[in-house]
């Protein structure tokens, strides 16, 4: 904002570096804001899946059942299984995926933990 003075006394011009260095200042401010609102959002977010959720672990050499279905044309959904297997764990990848095997001589798979049950 101009104001009279400024003409008259000429008005008062920030160094470049000043400048850059209050912006970038005002920017981490910012970033830190948006990171702290998002945490307190997914931490909102994430307690009620947790409390319903179950935690469900298996051990390599477990048997499970694939859910994998497959429509086949002619026949009704509510008639055809939908789960396949029972396979035999592996490995277990990370909390959530797990190699899986029908038998030693198929080829393993990577599924999601939600598509496995004892």
């Amino acid at each position: 904002m101009k104001l009279p003075t400024d003409l008259i006394l000429g008005h008062p011009e920030r160094s470049l570096p000043e400048f850059v260095e209050d912006l970038r200042e005002r920017m981490d401010r910012i970033h830190r804001f948006a990171r702290e609102k998002l945490k307190i959002h997914s931490d909102k977010m994430k307690q009620p899946l947790d409390t319903t959720s179950t935690e469900t672990a298996f051990k390599p050499g477990d048997a499970v059942w694939l859910y994998a279905p497959k429509r086949t044309k002619g026949k009704s959904p509510k008639l055809q299984s939908n789960w396949k297997g029972p396979y035999t764990i592996i490995n277990k990848i990370n909390d959530l995926v797990y190699r899986i095997q029908l038998s030693p001589r198929s080829k393993p798979k990577v599924v999601h933990l939600e598509r496995l049950a004892k």
